[in-house]
């Protein structure tokens, strides 16, 4: 089920490293612009893939998310195109692991059993709904993982030694821990209080434990990449793909612009000692 996954950390470990774990939006700021970044990612350094579901009420995520969405959704992006995307990324990749992330609404919508069989067939490994609780389990991650489908539950600054059990209950593949309170790419992290809680959380599970949320540069996931199994980053990517549009288009610099901030951060990650 979660076989390139596990077979990714367990690379990164052999390499004595983090994994890098990239995020950016489906169909932004355009399909075929999206693909070519998507495709741009491992090659760069990227280790795992996060491809985010476009959805007009995102209350998780920053302005910079918040704005590729809706570049996304003008551009036509739906959750059959972002399947779609995956299924052509798979084309030429057959390694690198694909995550969705996103919200339950345009799952529900495509509906449930549907949306499973097509994101299995179209090479997805997992993914992160973040608007549901273990309390809602039956809906989504149970069905998920009797799919295949890895389903990857986040944990956060506020999830204390009771709360952690439940959220590790039924997660798969790996734990993606919050290192801020608060929305995407809002503030940075302390690199202090993120190593003490990536440890907290080994000592409930054995899965991989990545850490997002508020890093931008190499030298951040340097500091992350020194504790954490992960370092996942995603309003700093998405930011540069939007410094890089004229007029709300693709330019040159689109793809080489991401591609050159995730050979950073492949460096930050790669150069941090264990």
């Amino acid at each position: 089920m979660t076989a390139r996954i596990d077979a990714r950390f367990a690379k990164a470990r052999a390499e004595g490293r983090a994994a890098l774990v990239t995020y950016v939006m489906a169909g932004d700021p355009d399909p075929e612009t999206s693909l070519a970044v998507l495709r741009a990612l491992p090659k760069a350094g990227a280790d795992i893939v996060e491809l985010g579901l476009p959805f007009t009420d995102p209350m998780a995520d920053g302005p910079a998310i918040q704005a590729a969405g809706l570049r996304a959704l003008k551009a036509g992006q739906t959750t059959a195109k972002t399947l779609d995307l995956v299924r052509r990324f798979r084309e030429e990749d057959r390694e690198t692991p694909v995550i969705l992330m996103g919200y339950f609404n345009p799952i529900y919508q495509y509906g449930v059993p549907r949306f499973l069989a097509d994101a299995k067939a179209a090479g997805v490994d997992g993914m992160i709904v973040v608007d549901l609780p273990p309390e809602e389990d039956a809906e989504l991650c149970l069905p998920a993982l009797e799919a295949g489908l890895a389903f990857i539950r986040l944990a956060t600054p506020t999830t204390d030694d009771r709360r952690l059990p439940a959220v590790l209950a039924n997660t798969a593949g790996f734990v993606y821990y919050v290192s801020i309170t608060g929305i995407t790419g809002a503030a940075t992290p302390d690199f202090g209080k993120v190593a003490s809680a990536v440890e907290r959380i080994k000592r409930h599970t054995d899965l991989p434990v990545v850490v997002g949320f508020g890093v931008k540069t190499g030298a951040h996931a340097a500091a992350i990449a020194k504790g954490a199994d992960g370092v996942v980053v995603g309003s700093a990517l998405v930011a540069t793909l939007e410094a890089s549009l004229k007029d709300g288009a693709a330019t040159a610099e689109t793809v080489q612009g991401v591609a050159r901030l995730v050979g950073e951060l492949a460096e930050g990650v790669r150069g941090a000692s264990r």
